[in-house]
């Protein structure tokens, strides 16, 4: 379970976020849309754990986020301006990051890249990768170490139509795997057929769709 009670995030003298409680649960994809600049990726990252809140609350199985917990203990993200290994290759990538956990094995490194489009066992440095093949890359480093929450910010971007049913496959998987997803998307009609519910971010706001 992952609960938002009275979330607000301020910067400066301005309200980014604005008294946001949710409760979002297993097994279900929720859409978050808006605009450019309505609140999305901050919300993601606050979920993430990489941005404290001014006030409120993170719930994550009853443990508060920045008292009980640092971070998440389970979650997969992908979040503008991630930054993969450019001198090595996709199963490199995954094997150095899945020693900090070390709750992924060899197996489930593989099965993830193959999941997005890519070939595990190709020694093709990162840096040679398209925009595409980089998204995908990220998308498997997501889910590779089948996490409870999945926190996931344009998870589609750069990616090709075929490649884009892949990935909601992929996502339909997850979701019956018993992940809580969150998409993030300022392009509602991507995601929509995918959500389970919709919300959506403007200016700060969470609106019930």
């Amino acid at each position: 379970m992952l609960q938002i009670c009275n979330l607000s995030k301020k910067i400066k003298n301005t309200y980014v976020l604005k008294n946001i409680s949710y409760t979002f649960k297993p097994g279900y994809i929720y859409g978050l849309f808006g605009k450019n600049g309505s609140g999305k990726t901050m919300l993601l990252r606050t979920l993430a754990g990489l941005v404290i809140p001014t006030e409120g609350e993170v719930i994550i199985n009853n443990q508060v986020l920045h008292k009980d917990i640092s971070f998440p203990p389970s979650v997969g993200v992908i979040i503008e301006n991630m930054e993969l290994l450019p001198q090595y290759d996709a199963y490199t990538n995954l094997f150095i990051l899945s020693k900090i956990k070390k709750v992924a094995s060899k197996h489930d490194i593989e099965e993830a890249i193959k999941k997005v489009g890519l070939d595990p066992f190709s020694k093709l440095k990162v840096k040679k990768y398209s925009l595409g093949m980089k998204q995908r890359l990220n998308i498997a480093q997501a889910i590779f170490e089948k996490p409870d929450i999945l926190l996931l910010d344009e998870p589609t971007n750069a990616i090709d139509d075929k490649g884009v049913e892949l990935i909601h496959n992929l996502l339909l998987e997850e979701k019956k795997r018993g992940a809580i997803i969150i998409i993030a998307s300022h392009l509602k009609e991507d995601i929509e057929s995918l959500c389970d519910f919709s919300l959506k971010m403007n200016e700060g706001n969470l609106i019930y769709e």
